[in-house]
């Protein structure tokens, strides 16, 4: 796959988690990956603080690949996040 800068990066889909702390924050962002396919970006929109935090490891975590978080100057962030699969067991 070529290089991407970061200018590049096109959601695919939206979430917005302002609504509820963590570790529920952890919890909708993921379920909100799941919708998506292989390889699809999705941007998170969370609250700055433990969130901002949190969530980006935790997804890094779960072997999703985390593109950029910006602050959006309103006490909120957005995350970008690149939905990969894990790996089948065999």
């Amino acid at each position: 796959m070529p290089a991407e800068r970061m200018a590049d990066f096109r959601p695919d889909a939206a979430a917005d988690v302002t609504d509820v702390v963590c570790p529920v924050t952890f919890v909708k962002a993921l379920a909100a990956l799941d919708e998506l396919e292989d390889g699809r970006i999705l941007e998170i929109r969370l609250n700055d603080g433990e969130a901002a935090r949190n969530v980006p490891l935790s997804l890094k975590d779960e072997g999703h690949q985390v593109l950029r978080l910006t602050d959006n100057g309103d006490g909120t962030c957005a995350l970008l996040v690149r939905k990969v699969s894990a790996c089948p067991v065999e």
